[in-house]
């Protein structure tokens, strides 16, 4: 079914006003849309959304953003619609997308996303030994789309190397909910907050 997909989804992208909303609906929203990045060469390649986390600013211990503005998350505190991109464990990438007004920090981390176009050169920037555990992680995805710092603050509503388009959104009884992943160190509101969502039945969703 790889290549198929975009036959029956909008593939305009996605506006500022989209992003200058509530964490938490745009990560539920995100669902369905198309995440796109195109290399140097001009090659583009595109996964559809299917797993997502809400990430607020102050008041959520599970967030970067929960002590204030720092020269890491600084983007965060940014116009809505931009790239947040960090390390971890000094080896893993993870891509946001900002949100909220200019001025309140809020973030949706991408999780996993559904190969749409440009399979084989994913393939060959993360090599793998299942197709399914190309992009179902967001380590994995920001491997396999050549995702790092030099693209954060890359804005990815008019920008030319990552953005979003509008895909097909998915219906609320296709869309599940839990607790967000790695978040031990939270309070425990925050740990138990339903901010992760994610397409039911999806094989492409983090295990």
């Amino acid at each position: 079914m790889l290549g198929l997909f975009l036959w029956a989804v909008d593939v305009s992208r996605l506006p500022r006003a989209f992003f200058g909303r509530p964490t938490v609906e745009v990560a539920r929203d995100l669902l369905g849309r198309l995440l796109v990045r195109r290399l140097p060469d001009g090659a583009e390649l595109r996964g559809r959304i299917v797993e997502t986390e809400a990430y607020r600013g102050e008041g959520d211990t599970a967030s970067h953003a929960s002590r204030g503005r720092t020269p890491r998350n600084a983007v965060m505190f940014g116009p809505p619609g931009y790239a947040y991109v960090y390390l971890i464990y000094g080896m893993y990438h993870c891509l946001n997308v900002v949100t909220e007004p200019e001025g309140v920090a809020g973030a949706v981390l991408i999780r996993a996303v559904e190969p749409v176009a440009g399979l084989e050169r994913m393939k060959a920037l993360r090599p793998v030994k299942r197709l399914v555990d190309l992009t179902n992680g967001p380590g994995k995805l920001c491997r396999a789309f050549a995702v790092d710092r030099s693209l954060n603050g890359e804005d990815c509503v008019n920008g030319t190397r990552l953005w979003l388009e509008a895909g097909q959104p998915v219906d609320d009884a296709d869309v599940g909910r839990s607790p967000r992943i790695g978040v031990p160190y939270a309070d425990e509101k925050d740990r138990k907050a339903l901010w992760r969502f994610f397409i039911k039945e999806n094989k492409w969703v983090s295990r």
